[in-house]
């Protein structure tokens, strides 16, 4: 029998496949690992965050090395609702990832290297190669699959230098007083130091395609508005995030072929926000406990992982749909501002997904602040093909 060249190999270098890869290097430095990136960096350009709810005492002290920036507070502004919340928010800035990834790896770290095709024990390179593994894990991002329906999260944002300080001694994590089109809209704001922000216009919209013109001018307009005068564009952010809205499950790891996956492409995150980074952080952890990294096994711990997070997060794709597919497109702000009038303690527990039946039936006592025969429809639908036909009309229906 031929000897694989390495233990594992990881395709793409993003945040679940570079945390397995310095969760497995501190765990398991014997282990012969192997990071595909077809960048000349892993990382790409992203700022991931997390609250500090979202992870336990051991996650947040083998992370802490990471984190760029980290505040005690944070903000909320909607038209109607501006709020301060006490949760902590951190932030993890790619460049500094990058170079974890690069000092941990070395020489086992191949960048500008593309890859023709993926199997669970080999993958093809773009010249040609083969390389044999015991495991191979893919996590090159979202695969579209038709047994899933999605919403997406599209953001462009800018980190920006100010020709003053602004002012800001926290986050704001969703400004909602902005203008509101095709979806619900928000600005988000990380302040870095006295006269740099990450200024970031996002859209909760009902296709991955995304106007990158139209989401650079409002991250200027909403500069101006906030009476900051842009000295230097440092870099620019962009990505269309998965909103989970229905599907099969089953289905979705039966075409997977007994390919072991990891991060988006293997549904792991928030249904609702998008954020990954503590289902990363609890995969790399997982995987490091594993005694068998045979790409059988590893495909049916993770499998089973996801799955199991599938079933737990039933409620969110309820409301998911309620945002996505009730009430006009330009209103769909109201969802988020009334769930901003909940009790704290809840509303951590829904960033951190671990919403209690007490939370659950909070949530949706009241007035609906969407048509209630809408909300009745959009509960219902929970095959990917109608989601999608309703889709297409409720787009129709919702322009002024």
């Amino acid at each position: 029998m031929t000897t694989p060249d390495f233990d594992l190999i990881l395709v793409g270098g993003g945040l679940a496949n570079g945390l397995i890869a310095l969760r497995l290097k501190q765990a398991r430095p014997a282990l012969r690992l192997l990071m595909l990136e077809r960048d000349a960096r892993p990382g790409g350009n992203h700022t991931w965050s997390f609250h500090d709810g979202d992870l336990d005492d051991a996650q947040h002290a083998w992370l802490a090395p990471l984190i760029g920036c980290r505040w005690p507070s944070h903000r909320v502004i909607f038209p109607q609702r501006t709020r301060q919340l006490r949760g902590g928010y951190a932030s993890i800035f790619s460049a500094d990832f990058a170079r974890a990834l690069e000092d941990a790896l070395g020489n086992d770290l191949w960048a500008d290297t593309r890859v023709e095709s993926v199997q669970p024990t080999r993958v093809t390179l773009s010249d040609g190669r083969t390389l044999q593994a015991g495991a191979v894990i893919d996590g090159r991002g979202v695969d579209p699959n038709p047994h899933v329906a999605l919403g997406y999260q599209a953001f462009l944002g800018q980190e920006v230098r100010l020709a003053r300080p602004h002012g800001l001694t926290q986050p704001i994590l969703m400004d909602a007083s902005v203008a509101q089109s095709d979806g619900y809209r928000f600005v988000y704001v990380l302040p870095f130091s006295a006269d740099t922000l990450l200024i970031e216009d996002t859209h909760y919209v009902d296709g991955p395609q995304a106007d990158e013109a139209t989401l650079r001018a409002h991250v200027e307009a909403y500069a101006r508005a906030s009476g900051w005068q842009i000295q230097e564009v440092l870099r620019e952010e962009r990505g269309v995030l998965p909103i989970t809205l229905a599907g099969d499950i089953d289905a979705f790891w039966r075409g997977a072929d007994g390919q072991p996956r990891s991060g988006l492409r293997a549904g792991l995150f928030h249904p609702t926000t998008g954020y990954s980074l503590p289902h990363a952080a609890r995969l790399a952890e997982q995987i490091a406990r594993l005694d068998d990294l045979s790409a059988p096994a590893l495909f049916t711990a993770i499998r089973d992982t996801a799955e199991r997070e599938w079933r737990r997060q039933g409620y969110f794709r309820l409301l998911n749909r309620m945002l996505f597919l009730a009430g006009r497109a330009d209103q769909r702000w109201r969802v988020m501002q009334r769930f901003y009038g909940l009790p704290e303690p809840l509303i951590e527990r829904f960033y951190a997904g671990r919403l209690t039946a007490a939370d659950k039936l909070r949530i949706v006592v009241g007035k609906p602040p969407v048509p209630i025969g809408e909300a009745a429809r959009a509960v219902q639908l929970t095959h990917p093909r109608h989601i999608a036909s309703h889709q297409r009309s409720h787009q129709l229906r919702s322009r002024p």
